[in-house]
């Protein structure tokens, strides 16, 4: 691993500092690309306009007059945390603003596969809906939107998933990734487009006279679930995305959130008081994966519909035991797929440039929490892969991929399609993470040619591993307050948390628990605790350690607890 550290633009840090931030805040700001005040306003009335986005006035005007004529909806959803959370932000936000009949179906990610399909079309007609609304997915969907038309539904796509070649014929599509969107947030995540839906919604009948601006329908409520779809989806925390999470965690903070996220946080032993984003992003967002991933997502959906404390506590528990069983699929694939690629390397020679690894035990629900794993391990692009669960298609396999920055994915595997005509039978996805479907007799030539557009695309540079840090942490802030101001702040994908990055003197260390390092640390000539998860090698007497600051309770007191991510291992010798 090679640390790097992030450059700080004075200017802008001094902008900052003078506009009254804490000077190491203004210096970790600075070097995450902020540099007027003005971004560090994370109230409401800076969110981007709904009307920037392409299509969402058609929206809103169709939405109103299906409310005034009480016509029936049902909102196809996704089965990730993102699908889900906006799934119960349309249904709760078209409810709060006078629909009366509001379904939602979720396709079975084994059954149905992915996405607004005809079967899909032809459910929800079954449903008796009069409007198909689709939640992150759809963008894609063209025989789906055509068949849901055949069958005389209005169909609306809110997704934010690249575009193919041409978009489905739906009545309004509003995804501010489709070709003529102007929105400038290019990652607002599903549940956020859903949200914005909402916004424009509400003020379209308001003109039209439904209510009074006084009297109108509060939508803030829906925040702590855009919040934590947005924070799962691991989408890019740009300005506007920090806005909507930091607006959802005040309200949790302040015990405001629907009964099921307070279950969440209650099977995972967090406290709603000091949630964080990073509680969502571990936390609260595996749990309801989990039931999209091994059972049905319709369960997580409940859980964030409910109003009831009790049905929420029952599904949480539900899904947190789902979870505990994802965890031990999880921990066997992973162990393979580490096997497979050890076994694959040529003596102690390099890597490939990407990697794939496939076995018949691996569970389909599971390949991209691994593929992500791997990913990290070895910093390569990489695809694992299971075999279709789905009946008469176990000649197929799933494929989840995730990548590395410089790589990316949905392009490479829309290369692949170009050059090996009918591999893949079907793909999609983003820059960092895409799937795909072929067929098992070609996992061959698929390996073949991923393997081919890596070696074209990457350089040496690309796949060295390095941890970007924020350099030394000056001893006067190595302070529990300190600890507890960065806690406070929204960070995330793109905007990532402070890691410092110090040459210390390991005084001890001593393995405890499954396989983790403790360390008693000398940082600038003063004792501190260190805590490094999953590591059980040993470190020398001195180390250029990557480390968060954290805040540790011990006996009644907070004192500063370095959690160590990477080391620069110089020689020397091993620490008692």
């Amino acid at each position: 691993m090679r640390l790097m550290q992030r450059d700080v633009p004075p200017r802008s840090a001094w902008a900052l500092t003078q506009a009254g931030v804490h000077p190491l805040l203004a210096r970790l700001y600075a070097a995450r690309g902020l540099h007027d005040p003005v971004e560090l306003d994370l109230g409401l009335t800076q969110l981007l306009p709904p009307g920037q986005l392409k299509g969402i006035d058609a929206a809103a005007e169709q939405l109103a007059q299906a409310i005034a004529a009480q016509q029936r909806f049902c909102i196809v959803a996704d089965y990730d945390c993102d699908g889900a959370t906006a799934c119960a932000v349309g249904v709760r936000g078209l409810r709060l603003l006078g629909a009366r009949h509001v379904d939602y179906l979720v396709p079975d990610r084994v059954r149905d596969g992915y996405g607004l399909t005809p079967p899909i079309a032809e459910r929800v007609k079954a449903l008796g809906a009069d409007w198909l609304i689709t939640v992150d997915n759809g963008i894609a969907s063209h025989e789906g939107v055509a068949r849901a038309h055949a069958l005389g539904l209005r169909v609306l796509i809110t997704d934010h998933h690249l575009p193919g070649e041409g978009l489905p014929l739906a009545d309004a599509i509003v995804n501010p990734n489709q070709p003529g969107c102007p929105f400038p947030s290019k990652a607002l995540a599903g549940v956020g487009v859903m949200f914005y839906v909402l916004l424009a919604l509400r003020a379209r009948m308001r003109d039209l006279g439904a209510f009074a601006e006084r009297e109108q329908p509060r939508l803030d409520s829906l925040l702590p679930l855009v919040a934590l779809g947005t924070v799962a989806d691991v989408v890019k925390l740009d300005a506007n995305n920090r806005r909507l999470v930091a607006q959802g965690l005040q309200r949790i903070h302040k015990g405001q959130m629907p009964a099921g996220v307070a279950a969440l946080l209650q099977v995972a032993s967090r406290e709603a008081r000091t949630c964080t984003a990073q509680d969502f992003g571990f936390a609260i967002g595996p749990r309801l994966n989990a039931a999209g991933r091994l059972a049905d997502m319709t369960m997580g959906i409940a859980c964030l519909l409910t109003d009831d404390a009790g049905q929420a506590l029952e599904l949480a528990t539900a899904l947190d035991r789902i979870n505990r069983e994802r965890r031990d699929i999880e921990g066997e694939m992973r162990e393979t797929a580490l096997q497979q690629v050890a076994q694959a390397m040529p003596g102690e020679g390099p890597l490939p440039p990407a990697l794939c690894v496939f076995d018949p035990a691996f569970h389909e629900g599971v390949v991209g929490i691994v593929a992500a794993k791997l990913k990290d391990r070895h910093h390569r692009p990489c695809f694992v892969m299971a075999l279709s669960q789905a009946e008469g298609r176990g000649h197929e396999l799933k494929a989840s991929g995730r990548s590395i920055p410089g790589f990316h994915l949905r392009d490479a595997l829309d290369l692949m399609s170009k050059r090996h005509p009918g591999l893949l039978l079907r793909f999609g996805g983003h820059a960092m993470a895409a799937g795909c479907t072929l067929a098992l007799s070609q996992l061959e030539t698929f390996r073949q040619a991923f393997e081919q557009v890596a070696r074209e695309w990457l350089d040496p540079a690309t796949l060295e591993r390095r941890l970007w840090t924020d350099g030394p942490l000056p001893p006067e802030h190595c302070e529990p307050a300190l600890a507890h101001l960065l806690a406070r702040e929204v960070w995330g994908q793109g905007f990532p948390p402070p890691t410092f990055a110090d040459e210390l003197e390991v005084v001890s260390q001593r393995q405890v628990g499954q396989g983790h390092l403790a360390l008693k640390l000398r940082h600038q000539g003063r004792a501190v605790d260190g805590i490094w998860f999953g590591r059980t090698e040993p470190l020398p007497g001195r180390a250029r350690l990557a480390y968060r600051l954290e805040a540790d309770a011990w006996q009644g007191r907070d004192r500063v607890r370095f959690v160590i991510e990477a080391a620069d291992e110089p020689e020397g010798e091993v620490a008692p």
